[in-house]
């Protein structure tokens, strides 16, 4: 790779984790049983988008990285952002996988579909698989646990339908601006 392609992927890397970033300030929480809390946000829509035009590994990172700063900013989230670093890199990688998979290039509307579908499934997985463990290592009991899991899978299962709904389309929006711009090559 050339070290002007090296720059602007880096830029756009950056970029992107600064709209995932923004993208979880737009929030509404929703408390949850056992005293932790979930949420309804913009994030995962960046986190899809950026898998969508910075492919697997760029878009982990910038997926990545900008959840783990949000809640490095956050006193409720602060001792999560390792995980929400690994699992948000997940999302956008499965993300950026299928959606570039024999060839697609993330030019495929119905393979965009299921690609944001499979990163979204993949988060929601990782997240309350999370909860779950977190849940008894705390010593709660069960029926607790199971209320907090009910209530995460509701929020980040709506918060996946959002972010499949909103980012697809947002993802030809935004990559025929930056084939329009040449961007898109420059940072391939």
């Amino acid at each position: 790779m050339e070290r002007r392609t090296k720059i602007y992927r880096i830029a756009a890397i950056g970029v992107f984790a600064a709209l995932t970033f923004a993208g979880n300030k737009i929030e509404v929480p929703i408390p949850v049983a056992i005293g932790d809390i979930s949420r309804i946000h913009f994030g995962n829509i960046f986190c899809l988008l950026s898998g969508f035009v910075l492919g697997p590994i760029g878009g982990g990172l910038a997926a990545g990285i900008g959840a783990a700063l949000y809640d490095l900013t956050s006193p409720a989230f602060i001792a999560s952002a390792p995980l929400t670093f690994l699992f948000k890199f997940a999302l956008a990688a499965v993300c950026g996988w299928a959606a570039n998979v024999h060839g697609a290039r993330a030019e495929n509307h119905v393979q965009n579909v299921f690609a944001a579908a499979a990163g979204s499934l993949t988060y929601m997985i990782l997240y309350l698989g999370k909860a779950f463990v977190q849940g008894l290592l705390l010593g709660s009991e069960m029926g607790a646990v199971l209320t907090a899991l009910a209530t995460k899978a509701v929020t980040s299962g709506i918060n996946a339908v959002i972010a499949v709904v909103v980012s697809v389309p947002l993802c030809a929006v935004v990559r025929l601006a930056l084939k329009k711009s040449r961007l898109l090559e420059k940072m391939s």
